[in-house]
């Protein structure tokens, strides 16, 4: 019995087959074909404007520029500090302030740091959406315009970085790359299958749709908050 996929299957094929023949080209002709996927498969980069000559510098202003805040921190044992700082310096409204247990959700990489010590009830599970607060790595980040780049996987929940109100990540700075090229170049090398999904996170979230005035948290959350780590000391 013919499945849908079958129908859509021959359905492309007679579409090829009438351009096929209105370009004159046989059916067995794939050298175009051939042409193309080779372009696919060699990643050709096409014109790129400079690099900078310091990444992490031009990464923190796009970034900014963008609406995220960022911190930079010496080891990832500051983290929940840097969290309680960050969190503590808010200006929430009421309803919310009042809730100052700063109740969250963080990756499992991060299930390990002594959050109670400050005060902090981070909790290493995904959310279930009614968390105010999310904490995660990244894959990379893009220096030439200030985005941060999550695979998801097995312990990598994508919902910590897009439900929670305030969404802090934690940004190795080996992790940034200078272009949109060399983060997909560094997916190729790290997943040679390509993942079911990339997301790109530029700021907090935002639209414009309304009136043509911009509001933020319209699609996630509200604040993006990035803590830098140094890149390890090299071995003397």
């Amino acid at each position: 019995m013919a499945t849908s996929a079958d129908a859509n299957e021959a359905a492309r094929e007679a579409i090829l087959g009438r351009v096929r023949k209105a370009l004159g080209k046989g059916a067995d002709d794939n050298g175009a074909r051939r042409i193309g996927d080779a372009y696919v498969f060699a990643h050709a980069r096409g014109p790129q404007p400079a690099a900078a000559d310091d990444l992490l510098v031009r990464f923190m202003d796009r970034a900014g520029h963008m609406g995220s805040s960022i911190e930079r921190i010496g080891t990832r044992y500051e983290i929940p500090a840097a969290v309680l700082r960050y969190l503590d310096a808010l200006v929430l409204p009421p309803s919310i302030a009042e809730q100052k247990s700063h109740a969250g959700v963080c990756w499992p990489e991060f299930a390990d740091l002594d959050w109670g010590t400050h005060g902090l009830r981070i909790e290493s599970r995904p959310t279930l959406g009614h968390d105010r607060l999310g904490v995660t790595s990244c894959f990379c980040a893009i220096a030439e315009t200030g985005t941060l780049v999550f695979i998801p996987g097995t312990d990598m929940h994508t919902a910590t970085a897009l439900l929670p109100d305030t969404h802090i990540v934690v940004l190795r700075e080996t992790d940034i790359v200078a272009s949109m090229e060399d983060a997909f170049a560094r997916v190729r090398v790290a997943r040679p299958a390509m993942p079911r999904a990339i997301n790109l996170i530029s700021g907090p979230s935002r639209t414009g749709d309304i009136e043509q005035t911009i509001v933020l948290g319209a699609h996630g959350p509200y604040r993006v908050h990035v803590l830098i780590q140094p890149a390890p000391a090299l071995a003397g």
